[in-house]
């Protein structure tokens, strides 16, 4: 039987980690945006939160975070029921996978949407936004890499995609987002993306995570979602049941 004692003082270690790290990763947003000549408040830190129990995010927010990310509606809508009603200036950003089904949640629930990737989805999300007269920030998902197993708009049809999002669906655009190859140098697919958000007009890039937020900033990101440098190693995921995103 676990010891309460030993699981409080787990429970404290982990959120004074959580809050000291999450200063770290400041100064070094601070200093990549210096070396890359731009003003640190043109980037948004957007905590990735997803499987964080809400006492370890609590001094996290406590420290002066505003931005979270969560990969999965209901998980979110359990898990920030209560901390948005104590905390109400926290924004939260959708940067998993959609499923079109989950549209009405998640315009309800999220402030950002990183994951507009197929038309179903942009109908869907231009039929609830309508409908809730509320307009998250939605990003275009490019996948860079081409990567068969990886959601995202290919970057030779990015460009009608974005036009369709705005003449047939009626959708504000805000930005694109890009996860590079795993076994890749992120540079080339951040300046890709940035060259299609600048061909298409859109100001916001969401790029770059824990390993290489840093060469996003250069190539002019303007989100960059960190999880593990902030929470630490997460356990590894109870696979889903396949699910269609619509």
């Amino acid at each position: 039987m676990t010891n309460p004692d030993h699981r409080a003082s787990d429970t404290a270690a982990e959120t004074a980690g959580a809050a000291a790290r999450l200063a770290a990763v400041r100064a070094e947003v601070e200093a990549a945006c210096r070396e890359a000549g731009r003003d640190p408040g043109a980037v948004t830190l957007v905590a990735v939160s997803k499987t964080v129990p809400a006492a370890v995010i609590e001094p996290v927010i406590a420290a002066g975070q505003r931005a979270f990310g969560e990969n999965r509606v209901q998980e979110a809508k359990a898990k920030w029921g209560e901390l948005r009603e104590r905390h109400p200036g926290v924004a939260l950003h959708m940067i998993g996978p959609l499923q079109s089904n989950k549209a009405r949640e998640a315009v309800a629930l999220f402030d950002a949407i990183h994951s507009l990737d197929r038309p179903s989805l942009a109908a869907a999300l231009a039929k609830e936004v309508q409908r809730a007269g509320r307009q998250p920030l939605l990003f275009v998902e490019i996948n860079t890499g081409a990567e068969p197993q990886k959601a995202g708009v290919l970057p030779e049809q990015a460009d009608a995609f974005v036009a369709a999002c705005r003449t047939t669906y009626g959708l504000t655009v805000a930005g694109l987002m890009c996860i590079p190859p795993a076994d890749e140098a992120p540079a080339p697919h951040f300046a890709l993306t940035a060259k299609i958000a600048a061909r298409n007009g859109l100001e916001l890039l969401s790029m770059g995570m824990s390993d290489d937020f840093a060469v996003a900033i250069r190539f002019g990101a303007t989100h960059v979602r960190v999880g593990t440098a902030i929470f630490g190693e997460r356990p590894a995921p109870v696979p889903a049941p396949a699910a269609s995103r619509g």
